[in-house]
């Protein structure tokens, strides 16, 4: 059994933090994105190859996992020639695949029981099968109506306030046949979610839902990612280096605290970081790997990304700053901000 990752995206919504990285290897604390798919993959033990498949940037990810070693499930990567939309770019990472698929969009994040959903799928001999999952507010999104049998009745785009008959949501994730995907056409851009799955339900086909009520965000925006780590750190999604860690400062053996800096949990020091005297580390803050944080500056609520430099008596509150940045001494970083790669902002600099 094969599962398809659908990372070609180039992550618009989070620049200018995707500019340099391609949104699925942006670092969740200490490890990129991808990997926390792969992880929840890897518990379906039929799953023995996961194929990434690939636009922007593909080389930068394939550094990142090479051919799976230590992840515990072969990679493979599939780079399309040119971008082919959902359903064109599952087309094309299929080839010559005959059994079951799982798929996911490269911009979820989740809790989910792929286990079950599979087995769902299986039980009802069905020719796809499409996550759920519900929203508090259903005016928001487009919307996916399932019949009392579980079978998806219809997609609701943009509904009106008369419209709104359900709360569930396409969650991104897929159980698929490809003996179906005939009706997909080749070398074209065609979505999956306007096309194909509209064409299971024209020729009722067996096309279930899995309505899913645990953990779900999409990490596209600056708002979501920033959130993802803030739900890490307080246990509603538990997975990764917090994972029943508490409240406590999480601290790399391997960083430096000097004498006289103050770590106020929960945050999260990472690898090779030095947080110098005076230096204050707020709740919710993400210091990334060899981040050198100096005397009597103050981060609170805030992810810095590796090797950045957060100068003497700067202000960082939360806000996101890429790799490599630079804030300058007594350096102001106010709330909503967002700083790319290599950013550098002079002594006394307000943004």
């Amino acid at each position: 059994m094969k599962a398809i990752l659908l990372a070609g995206g180039k992550g618009t919504r989070l620049r200018p933090l995707t500019i340099h990285t391609p949104k699925p290897i942006v670092p969740i604390f200490d490890r990129p994105f991808l990997q926390y798919q792969i992880d929840l993959l890897r518990e379906v033990p039929e799953i023995d190859e996961v194929i990434l498949s690939l636009n922007y940037q593909p080389r930068r990810i394939e550094e990142i996992f090479g051919e799976g070693a230590g992840l515990g499930v072969r990679l493979r990567y599939v780079v399309e020639p040119s971008p082919l939309g959902t359903g064109g770019a599952i087309r094309f990472a299929a080839q010559g695949i005959t059994d079951t698929l799982v798929v996911f969009n490269g911009d979820v994040m989740t809790a989910v029981d792929v286990k079950a959903v599979v087995a769902m799928h299986r039980a009802r001999n069905a020719a796809a099968t499409i996550v759920l999952t519900p929203v508090d507010n259903p005016s928001a999104y487009g919307l996916v109506e399932t019949a009392p049998d579980g079978r998806v009745r219809r997609f609701i785009e943009k509904p009106g306030a008369g419209e709104i008959t359900c709360n569930t949501i396409n969650a991104g994730i897929y159980v698929l046949e490809p003996s179906t995907f005939d009706r997909i056409p080749k070398d074209v851009s065609y979505s999956i979610e306007r096309a194909y799955f509209p064409s299971l339900i024209e020729q009722d086909e067996t096309f279930l839902a899995y309505v899913d009520e645990g953990y779900w965000i999409d990490i596209g925006t600056p708002e979501k990612y920033h959130q993802v780590h803030r739900d890490m750190f307080d246990g509603r999604f538990a997975r990764g280096p917090f994972a029943g860690h508490g409240r406590a400062p999480l601290v790399s053996p391997e960083a430096r605290i000097d004498d006289g800096a103050t770590l106020e949990g929960p945050c999260f020091i990472d690898v090779g970081a030095h947080i110098r005297p005076g230096a204050t580390i707020g709740p919710y803050s993400v210091i990334g790997r060899g981040v050198v944080v100096e005397e009597d500056a103050a981060i609170h609520g805030s992810v810095i990304w590796p090797n950045s430099r957060i100068g003497r008596d700067a202000t960082v509150t939360d806000a996101l700053v890429g790799r490599h940045a630079h804030i300058g001494r007594n350096a102001v970083v106010s709330p909503g901000a967002v700083l790319g790669d290599k950013t550098v902002l002079t002594d006394y600099t307000k943004a």
